[in-house]
């Protein structure tokens, strides 16, 4: 079975298409293809509004692909969620219509619990130490999700929209980020030790730099340390370098700046970043659908 997830993000929009087979009585998800385009609609969204003519377009043409993709690898089940751009966007709607039009595919604007709930789609407190109590940090371009489990279940979960494109911005506040601080200081709590698991195409990039084996994770100061660096390079300096695409290197030190405040206002010293995502746990919720129905 062959199945794709489309997540469209502030930053970017991800396609996701994996096969799944039956190994002892389990499924095995084997990626065949991940796309991703760096469409920024935050850019846009998040500034006037609205997404403007030529990022219209360049949605309406991904789309186009990301269909024409999914026919040559003959998916049979898919999902398309857009984030936070596309659900403060005015013209969401109408370009959601225009989408389904022009490439077929029908695009579902999802809410910030909705997106954080995903996650737990990837099954991530499964087969993880009891002893310890989880953070699970997303951080995108519009909001960061925060998904808290102890005793392997899921005991709170929260969106901020404090993300890496709305900061490229200057449009979070001190407000938003007293909020958030707020929040963690009140709801993630536990007599056990918590530990970080982080997500995103930011956190992923420090982690491949920093040369941590997988399943070993990344110390906080580590990240501030990183943070240091980053913060005193201009974009150019950041993209030579470490080898860093531009629509990376502009975001990466606001993505370290949300995960340093979440982590130190959590009180936790070590993030753990497992290969996991929105779009891998939307390829979750379809297979369970599926299963559910039979």
């Amino acid at each position: 079975m062959k199945i794709a997830a489309i997540d469209i993000g502030s930053n970017a929009a991800r396609l996701l298409i994996n096969e799944v087979k039956i190994n002892n009585r389990k499924p095995e998800f084997i990626k065949l293809n991940l796309l991703r385009i760096p469409l920024r609609l935050g850019m846009d969204v998040f500034t006037i509004g609205k997404i403007g003519p030529e990022r219209e377009k360049m949605v309406i043409d991904s789309m186009k692909i990301f269909s024409d993709l999914m026919k040559i690898y003959k998916v049979e089940h898919y999902r398309a969620c857009a984030t936070s751009a596309m659900r403060d966007a005015a013209n969401g709607d109408e370009i959601i219509k225009q989408v389904k039009d022009a490439s077929g595919i029908n695009i579902e604007i999802i809410s910030g619990d909705e997106e954080a709930t995903l996650i737990y789609e990837n099954h991530v407190a499964e087969g993880l130490d009891k002893e310890f109590a989880y953070l699970y940090i997303d951080v995108g371009g519009g909001s960061t999700e925060l998904t808290f489990y102890e005793n392997g279940k899921m005991v709170y979960e929260r969106s901020f929209n404090i993300g890496t494109i709305r900061l490229l911005n200057n449009l979070v506040t001190m407000e938003n980020w007293h909020e958030m601080k707020e929040e963690i200081k009140k709801n993630i709590v536990s007599k056990k030790p918590i530990v970080a698991i982080g997500s995103g195409g930011n956190i992923n990039k420090v982690f491949s730099m920093s040369k941590t084996k997988d399943g070993k994770p990344m110390s906080l100061s580590h990240l501030k340390k990183v943070y240091k660096e980053f913060n005193e390079l201009s974009v150019e300096e950041r993209m030579t370098k470490h080898s860093l695409r531009e629509d990376r290197a502009d975001v990466l030190v606001h993505a370290l700046s949300i995960f340093n405040n979440v982590m130190a206002w959590s009180d936790i010293n070590k993030i753990f970043v497992p290969k996991i995502s929105v779009a891998d746990g939307l390829i979750q919720n379809i297979y369970s659908q599926l299963q559910h129905k039979k």
